[in-house]
């Protein structure tokens, strides 16, 4: 029964050898990935960890349980970030996944794609205007509307996302639908001795079509017999509709200390109705309606009548002419916009940023991407900027998250662990080696090997004994206590006689460069 203890505790040994070369060979798998993608941007690193095997408990003979290898990709860990030229060139700033769908996907067009997330891109426009990687990843957002606004879609679902797509060989252009008007008119021009002529001011706008258009703004004082009346006509006249009048207000500003200068009444005599509350009056010109703000009463941040000036102190309006477009931006809060040769800005879409629980418990696929699971939990498209996600960096890419000399000192602990498991498996095979595999001098002493095993001593003890009977036999420093020891002990004759076997068998094998082996201890063969 001991033996047998004995024999299944060697074994043990060389399962947890192999054991042990199995897990070393995976983290050398990791550690070679993880080299080989030093320069792969947007890389995530494995990690290998090694759990202990128990299989025996705190007494007895100990049976050797082995070890188990797990792998992770740390999908959490960020690499830096670096500069590029491009700048459709994506990367996060902090927390955060930009949404992408594979190109053959969005090509088929078979309904919803399939939203994948990854944390940087260098995105250009293709043949039909997508923003796409060279690995075929379309980068995915929620489109504008016309007048670049967003509409609110799901957030906890990727089924309002759609590829962005621009038109680089477009024209654009946008009709004028609002101007606010904020010009100064001269106080002393509504005095008794004022000659009472009008001021004119031409307002473009752009039209339907892309064209240029203009409104005729003219203001009357009105002269009063003794003082100043404070009093002016304004009257709209559209040039799109051959010079047509489209509007007429009465004009009253207040002379009051504090509120001196600015709006007190707007009569309306032709066209829409002033309204207080805004400021603003609606008029139609030749392609629809137009509002155009002159102030709040009170307020001085559009008409005003103040000393000896006429000034057009601010105008400004919406829409912009027919132009090309040059360039695409993302912001960091993640809006698309079209830069056009015009000088115009337009949004086109917003990307949102990705979010869930555990990013690590994402399942991941080539090309740096990465699909929600389970185990990662419920995602959340953010605004970027917003709730715990990043920003969105343009003109950057992220590198790999691969620490190249971490990675080679932990290649050469596992070089070195490897051959440790490897060594193990030799050993143990060499102790579990039968007779007939050891040397000729050995397997001859078949029946003083059974004597040994009578003493519980076992297979691998018994070959180093016959190797050594044959080292001390011919010592001739220890001969004589050799001898004398095995005289005493139990079974001295046996032992005897296999030492005298043992001697005769090496001088029958011994080369012709030990003539006088034989006379070593002082007796012949």
């Amino acid at each position: 029964m001991q033996q047998k203890g004995v024999s299944m505790t060697i074994s043990s040994s060389l399962n947890a050898g192999v054991a042990g070369l199995t897990a070393n060979a995976s983290r050398l798998a990791a550690i070679s990935d993880n080299i080989a993608n030093s320069g792969t941007f947007g890389y995530k690193r494995m990690d290998s960890d090694f759990h202990s095997m128990v299989t025996s408990g705190n007494s007895g003979p100990y049976s050797a349980g082995g070890v188990r290898a797990t792998t992770q990709r740390l999908i959490d860990e960020r690499g830096a970030l670096v500069s590029t030229g491009n700048p459709t060139d994506l990367a996060v700033r902090g927390r955060g996944f930009l949404p992408v769908a594979k190109s053959t996907e969005v090509a088929s067009g078979n309904g919803a794609n399939q939203m994948l997330l990854t944390t940087t891109g260098s995105f250009r426009t293709d043949a039909d205007g997508y923003l796409k990687t060279e690995s075929g990843l379309i980068l995915m957002g929620w489109p504008a509307l016309a007048d670049g606004s967003i509409p609110a879609f799901p957030r906890d679902t990727g089924a309002g996302l759609a590829p962005v797509q621009i038109d680089v060989n477009q024209f654009s252009g946008e009709p004028t639908s609002h101007i606010d008007l904020g010009v100064n008119l001269p106080a002393t021009e509504t005095e008794a001795a004022a000659p009472g002529d009008p001021r004119q001011l031409f307002v473009e706008y752009i039209g339907n079509l892309g064209q240029s258009e203009s409104i005729e703004v003219s203001f009357t004082p009105r002269i009063p017999a003794t003082g100043a009346s404070n009093e002016w006509t304004m009257q709209l006249r559209d040039t799109a509709s051959g010079g047509a009048l489209i509007g007429e207000y009465a004009l009253q500003f207040d002379s009051t200390r504090g509120a001196g200068g600015t709006l007190q009444s707007v009569n309306t005599l032709i066209g829409g109705a002033y309204d207080p509350a805004t400021g603003s009056l609606t008029v139609n010109v030749a392609g629809g309606p137009m509002e155009i703000n002159i102030g709040t009463p009170g307020a001085a941040d559009g008409l005003t009548q103040l000393s000896d000036s006429f000034a057009p102190v601010s105008i400004s309006k919406d829409g912009f002419p027919v132009g090309n477009m040059t360039s695409v931006e993302v912001d960091e809060s993640g809006f698309v916009h079209a830069i056009f040769d015009t000088g115009i800005n337009r949004r086109v879409a917003q990307i949102p940023l990705a979010d869930m629980p555990n990013p690590n418990g994402m399942i991941s696929l080539d090309q740096q991407t990465y699909m929600p699971s389970p185990e990662s939990g419920t995602f959340f498209l953010w605004n970027a900027g917003e709730g715990p996600t990043g920003e969105v960096a343009a003109f950057a890419r992220e590198e790999s998250a691969t620490d190249v000399a971490g990675e080679l000192t932990d290649m050469i602990q596992t070089q070195r662990a490897y051959s440790s498991s490897a060594k193990v498996i030799q050993t143990v095979a060499l102790s579990l080696a039968e007779p007939t595999f050891l040397p000729v001098e050995i397997w001859l002493w078949v029946s003083e090997r059974l004597v040994l095993m009578v003493l519980s001593v076992c297979s691998a003890t018994i070959a180093l004994l016959f190797v050594r009977t044959l080292d001390m036999a011919f010592l001739p420093s220890i001969c004589g206590r050799f001898r004398a020891l095995f005289m005493v002990l139990p079974f001295a004759g046996t032992i005897k006689g296999l030492l005298t076997r043992a001697t005769g068998v090496f001088l029958l094998a011994a080369p012709s460069g030990f003539p006088n082996a034989g006379q070593a201890c002082g007796r012949k063969r």
